[in-house]
């Protein structure tokens, strides 16, 4: 029996590039495995089953992304400064497994298979879906999703994962609205 042997995402800290950034470096591929067990049957029925062969066909090749730990400069130059609002909102994190989560996004955004999209939610009156921002310590994102509690000067930002999630908690950042 051929089974699926599934890569692991592995990150990098890159000084080159900016804080918030990630650039992948190398692409998975899922591996094979082929098992052989001998099966135990009483009736027709499976009481048993050992493994009694592992064989490797294709080896999985882990995913490498390289996150950026610089932390950005200003640089400063005519038009091509960034230009717009900042303030300072409370920053929260979720995933996209949370109990009841669909991993659909306000917008209709595919958190399950984008785990590495940069996504906040908001509240729609304050920051309208679909704008661009940069959120200190985050990075770039855009506005695509809303949620229950988010209300008023509150933002919650997608993590790929609870621990990720957790690891950021709860603490006031500032954000610019990118023109």
């Amino acid at each position: 029996m051929e089974e699926p042997v599934q890569f692991a995402v592995v990150t990098k800290k890159d000084k080159s590039l900016e804080r918030g950034k990630e650039k992948i470096i190398t692409m998975g591929k899922h591996g094979r495995v082929s098992k052989q067990y001998e099966v135990l049957l009483e009736n027709g029925k499976e009481v048993s089953r050992k493994l009694i062969s592992e064989q490797n066909i294709t080896e999985k090749q882990d995913k490498v992304v390289a996150v950026g730990t610089k932390d950005l400069t200003v640089q400063v130059s005519r038009g091509a400064a960034e230009t717009g609002t900042e303030f300072y909102v409370t920053a929260t994190a979720y995933t996209a497994y949370c109990n009841g989560c669909s991993g659909r996004t306000a917008t209709g955004l595919n958190l399950k298979s984008n785990p590495n999209m940069k996504v906040i939610a908001v509240d729609p009156r304050v920051i309208p879906l679909g704008t661009k921002v940069y959120v200190d310590g985050y990075g770039y994102a855009i506005a695509a999703d809303t949620g229950g509690a988010i209300k008023g000067y509150i933002i919650d930002l997608f993590m790929p994962s609870k621990t990720d999630a957790y690891r950021w908690g709860r603490k006031k950042v500032k954000i610019k609205i990118l023109q």
